[in-house]
């Protein structure tokens, strides 16, 4: 009998062909002019259509949550007909596609933004480091913290992006709250140091989570929709000074929302699955909806997590770069390609749609 990472599986109302998600991958391809998706994001999809569920690379909710060049938006008439191309696509090969919707908070410049503005984030702290721009890497600024009156707009933001993602022809959202991103900012002490309603308490930061899970929750059923959370991941400058408190009350405030699933950042992003101060077993155990895992897997990891119930699904991003058909790879525990990191964020066809299929060399 095949192994039940290998069989389908059923997410809210949506039935999953396999256990294996593509995990969000931004690469910077978009329109460079309109931020639009475009014909050849649409083949890279297609290409990995294989996976039970494909979640987008991030896409900024409105221009001033773009953090990088060239990533797609989702929220302009151009941008909903270019996700059509990828949604229509990845749809024909029989899969499912969850856009994951993105506001970067702090982790911008000025040359991203319109007329230069300062990024915008909860507290006016500037994170160490640089981002990169389409002048190349340059040092981060100091953001600009939000108004209280000014975030009713950015929760109307993602319920616009959202009204455009449906349009697009999405099966669902995922929200983007890790990887110290504006609602990841938010959450966290280290980088949320506000007095008003949405600081200090975990009640409070949390606020801004749940108000855009409720405004979203009005175009697509809660049963459509994801979170994303990376408990102990220090990328971006990220912190917090109890990270086992804090995100076992965003999980019990995400069980009482009734989403469909988290999918939880296992140690820090992109680095060491063994980080000590959060539980992902016990925080597994609390969810009461799917648990994607992600962060390091490889097959013999995902077959060990999915059997032994901890984890529902297995997100794999640095893999599928390299392997379109890494859902056959993995079944046939095949070898693997090795992407190019020189060919991650930008460019065209090359390191990106050129990667060969098992069998096609």
């Amino acid at each position: 009998m095949e192994h039940p990472l290998f069989q389908p599986y059923r997410l809210g109302d949506i039935e999953l062909s396999n256990r294996i998600v593509m995990a969000p991958l931004t690469r910077c391809r978009a329109d460079h002019a309109s931020d639009a998706p475009i014909e050849l994001n649409a083949r890279y999809y297609a290409q990995r259509a294989s996976a039970g569920l494909i979640i987008s690379e991030a896409s900024q909710i409105s221009h001033q949550g773009k953090g990088y060049p060239w990533t797609p938006g989702i929220y302009s008439e151009a941008q909903i007909e270019g996700w059509k191309q990828v949604t229509d696509a990845v749809h024909k090969k029989g899969s499912r596609i969850f856009i994951q919707l993105w506001h970067v908070g702090r982790i911008s410049h000025p040359s991203l933004q319109i007329n230069g503005a300062l990024p915008v984030a909860p507290s006016a702290l500037r994170p160490m480091g640089q981002v990169f721009t389409e002048a190349g890497m340059q040092d981060f600024v100091i953001p600009r913290a939000l108004e209280t009156n000014e975030i009713p707009g950015i929760v109307s933001q993602y319920e616009t992006a959202a009204r455009c993602a449906k349009r697009a022809g999405f099966d669902g959202i995922e929200v983007h709250a890790a990887n110290g991103y504006l609602l990841d900012q938010f959450i966290r002490d280290g980088t949320n140091k506000r007095q008003d309603a949405y600081g200090g308490s975990l009640e409070n930061r949390s606020r801004l989570l749940m108000e855009v899970i409720d405004a979203i929750s009005s175009v697509y059923g809660k049963n459509r929709i994801g979170v994303r959370l990376s408990p102990v991941s220090s990328v971006n400058d990220m912190a917090d000074s109890d990270p086992m408190s804090t995100f076992s009350y965003v999980i019990e405030r995400l069980n009482k929302a009734e989403i469909a699933y988290i999918h939880m950042i296992e140690g820090v992003t992109r680095g060491p699955r063994e980080v000590g101060g959060f539980d992902f077993k016990s925080a597994r155990k609390a969810f009461k909806g799917t648990y994607i895992a992600n962060n390091g897997y490889d097959r013999e990891l995902a077959l060990s997590a999915v059997e032994s119930g901890n984890a529902d699904l297995i997100a794999f991003g640095r893999p599928y770069i390299a392997n379109p058909d890494l859902v056959e790879r993995l079944r046939l525990n095949a070898p693997l390609n090795e992407p190019d990191p020189s060919t991650f964020y930008g460019g065209g066809d090359q390191g990106y749609t050129d990667y060969p299929f098992l069998g096609v060399f």
